[in-house]
């Protein structure tokens, strides 16, 4: 195992390199719940760094519920860290008590050292003219941003989002949000894929393989493949993906071949990839082995390109 916590489980995770050191911010909760379903509405947002992607020591919690009557007041969900100015910006995902937790927001919060944590203030939520919001379909979906700087400073986030149109098991999109004024404001635009594959796209991740080939790595389980896609043969899958486009707004399109990292069952799950030493490793958590939900990070897969210049998981596992 990489990262188990003896209290609390742990899963979707994102990472920030600064040097030698590796930080890993990630959801957690406490094992007392006894139902991991009941985790996601307990979950925080923990700390932890390591040298190797494998030996982690747990630090200071990062970002707990927000205050009473704010959009993250029930609990924080999956974000991602980057460099921003002379500091770092984190975008995170999360769920209000006036909502019964059912309305996913955007929120932002900034750090000078990755350890101390302030939020912003600023929230950004699914644009009705573009993505589903009726509640009466289930939950609003606008979570797990991706925060990416595009070399004119424009800051961008890629999220886990629906569409409002398509049949409703194969809504999941790349939603699209960006900020022209150093994330004060964001402008909220069309997705960045076409629905019909599958019934959500978690925790994205923006790759750049080439200036011409850009990939988002992105999760799904079994459950969430449409019916058109199962349709067409494609074998149903719980893992990481890739989607593929010429740019890095896309647009983005999922192939029919198989997942990057995936299984029938639900084991290694919401990868990212991380750049260390020189080379591409993959980090998952553990999530259910033998019927019984584990959570907990699992160790780094090595990744490398395959004959076509894409990623494929290399032979070697760990760093």
């Amino acid at each position: 195992m990489s990262l188990r916590l003896p209290d609390d489980w742990v899963w979707d995770a994102w990472y920030a390199v600064d040097g030698d050191l590796v930080h890993a911010f990630f959801l957690h909760a406490p094992r007392r719940l006894g139902d991991p379903r009941k985790r996601h509405l307990e979950a925080r947002v923990g700390h932890a760094v390591s040298r190797d992607l494998v030996r982690w020591e747990p630090r200071r919690e990062a970002l707990g519920r927000g205050r009473r009557g704010a959009f993250d007041d029930l609990a924080t969900w999956t974000g991602s860290v980057t460099r921003h100015g002379e500091g770092w910006l984190m975008a995170y995902s999360g769920v209000s008590t006036r909502d019964d937790g059912q309305v996913q927001r955007i929120g932002f919060a900034r750090s000078h050292d990755l350890d101390h944590w302030e939020r912003t203030g600023t929230v950004v939520e699914a644009d009705p003219r573009w993505y589903e919001v009726d509640r009466a379909v289930g939950e609003v979906h606008w979570r797990d941003p991706w925060l990416w700087t595009a070399p004119d400073g424009v800051l961008h986030v890629l999220l886990t989002a629906r569409a409002r149109v398509g049949e409703l098991d194969g809504r999941g999109v790349i939603g699209h949000a960006w900020s022209t004024d150093d994330g004060a404001s964001f402008d909220v635009g069309p997705p960045l894929s076409a629905p019909g594959e599958l019934r959500q796209i978690e925790v994205p991740q923006l790759v750049r393989l080439t200036d011409d080939r850009w990939l988002v790595l992105g999760s799904a389980r079994p459950v969430d493949a449409s019916a058109a896609r199962l349709a067409r043969g494609v074998a149903a899958e719980s893992g990481t993906f890739v989607l593929e486009g010429p740019a890095p707004l896309g647009p983005f399109r999922l192939c029919d071949g198989p997942f990057l990292h995936g299984s029938p069952t639900e084991r290694a799950y919401a990868g990212r990839l991380v750049e260390l030493r020189g080379r591409r490793w993959l980090m998952t958590w553990t999530d259910t082995v033998d019927g019984a939900f584990v959570g907990e990070l699992a160790d780094p897969i090595a990744l490398e390109r395959d004959a076509t210049g894409g990623l494929r998981v290399a032979d070697a596992a760990r760093a």
